[in-house]
């Protein structure tokens, strides 16, 4: 994968991981292992007594493609990465099942 795309997804998961939650004492932490183009960004910590832990966002890369294995933002990071200058047609849906309905937008198996 190319220099700039690794860039922009770790800029991009960089500048969510300055988000704080609003209650209870979490941190948010990024996870790059550009080996195996692997990107996430991980919540961990305590609320009201209760263990947090687990992905916010991974991203992976392969085939020339920006794979969004799991996006737990509110309105999702895939018109970040497109405003960034990750073209539509290199980001894949991969949370979506096949016989979703995302025109528009490139799935696993399409």
């Amino acid at each position: 994968m190319d220099t700039t795309t690794r860039k922009i997804v770790k800029q991009v998961i960089r500048k969510y991981a300055q988000f704080r939650p609003s209650h209870g004492n979490i941190r948010l932490d990024t996870v790059f292992d550009e080996t195996q183009d692997r990107y996430l960004l991980m919540q961990v910590g305590w609320d009201r007594k209760r263990r947090i832990s687990g992905d916010i966002l991974y991203i992976t890369l392969h085939d020339g493609k920006v794979y969004i294995e799991y996006d737990g933002i509110e309105h999702g990071i895939y018109d970040d990465l497109v405003s960034q200058g990750i073209p539509e047609e290199r980001i894949v849906l991969a949370f979506q099942p096949e016989t979703t309905n995302t025109e528009g937008f490139c799935t696993y198996g399409r």
